[in-house]
């Protein structure tokens, strides 16, 4: 697919303008996934960074060793020109107290998903920008794609544009960690925070989990082996995820046998019918009004009960006990058995 076939701008690193960054201070509020891939590339690209983390913080000594400068919260995003909160969301809004009284005006205020701006737990100031720059995938490939030279195709969305160079000082930030090599689309906080809730409650996480766990239970019921159903439910998932994540559906449909194809085409939708479809209208209704963004916030507030029973039940569940002694079997998993036990050597 070319840009003309998109429905909107694509930004690659051409488009983007280093020199918004120049003698500018970032300070990356967090170090976890998002956080050191961010904060490293960023110092491998010229930008001057510090990394905000409290003094209690176990990832200050990490950050430390990447050869990054760490202060406070408080302090780094009073150094700062651009602070770029990538603690979770759950604590963005503590986090935001400690630091709104360092923004000064004309300061951004920067993240990676629009949740805590979208849904008014986070009111930032009226004279500074608020920007988000978010890569499409996980921080470890974020980082590891910048190493290989190569590129995160990521989002920017604009809440608020009080110096007029929001956009271009956005840019200039993808650009530094990576985004612009592989493309970056614009969007709004809010059309990225509800389609990102959307996806994973009804497709990513909880559909495709959901979906898993049923067609196991129905085999096992029905007398074949666990470990049968464990290979046809949840293993090879992932050879046709990897397919459509390449190609698209029509690469899938084009790799597997015919059998699997007409079986495919023919019963899909007599199990994803219009009772799905009017569940996931249901579901986006939540998201869009805002009972899901309560229902979170309020679960935190009470100390998560409803989560951790739901988080227990599933690691719980029968296909978890099969799954472990069967992904012993596979290449993959000495691979990363041995991995770990480099880091943990390191």
């Amino acid at each position: 697919m070319t840009d003309a076939d998109l429905d909107t701008t694509v930004y690659y690193d051409d488009d983007a303008d280093s020199s918004y960054l120049d003698d500018k201070t970032v300070a990356v509020i967090g170090y976890g996934s998002q956080g050191h891939a961010h904060s490293q590339n960023l110092a491998e690209s010229g930008v001057d960074v510090v990394v905000g983390l409290r003094k209690s913080s176990s990832s200050r000594q990490a950050a430390k060793d990447d050869g990054l400068r760490v202060a406070t919260p408080a302090t780094a995003a009073d150094e700062a020109d651009i602070v770029s909160v990538l603690v979770p969301d759950t604590v963005q809004p503590a986090v935001f107290e400690e630091i709104k009284g360092s923004l000064e005006p004309g300061d951004t205020l920067q993240f990676a998903h629009g949740f805590n701006i979208h849904y008014n737990q986070i009111q930032p100031p009226e004279d500074v920008d608020v920007t988000m720059v978010a890569p499409k995938s996980p921080g470890h490939l974020v980082r590891r794609n910048y190493e290989n030279d190569q590129g995160t195709p990521g989002l920017l969305a604009i809440y608020q544009d009080v110096t007029g160079e929001a956009k271009e000082e956005g840019l200039a930030y993808a650009k530094a960690i990576g985004c612009t090599r592989a493309g970056v689309i614009e969007t709004t906080f809010r059309e990225e925070t509800e389609t990102d809730l959307f996806g994973e409650q009804a497709v990513l996480c909880g559909g495709a989990t959901a979906l898993v766990k049923e067609g196991y239970e129905t085999l096992v019921d029905a007398g074949y082996s666990p470990e049968m159903a464990y290979f046809e439910c949840l293993n090879e998932l992932k050879l046709i995820v990897d397919l459509m994540y390449e190609g698209g559906l029509s690469n899938m449909w084009d790799s597997v046998s015919d059998t699997a194809e007409y079986g495919g085409l023919s019963r899909g939708d007599d199990i994803i019918d219009e009772h799905v479809r009017e569940n996931m209208e249901a579901m986006l209704e939540d998201v869009q009004d805002g009972t899901f963004a309560r229902e979170w916030i309020n679960e935190n507030q009470a100390g998560r009960p409803s989560y951790t029973q739901l988080k227990h039940a599933e690691e719980t569940h029968h296909i978890e006990e099969v799954g472990e002694p069967l992904r012993d079997l596979f290449a993959w998993a000495d691979e990363e058995e041995e991995a770990a036990e480099a880091a943990a050597d390191d």
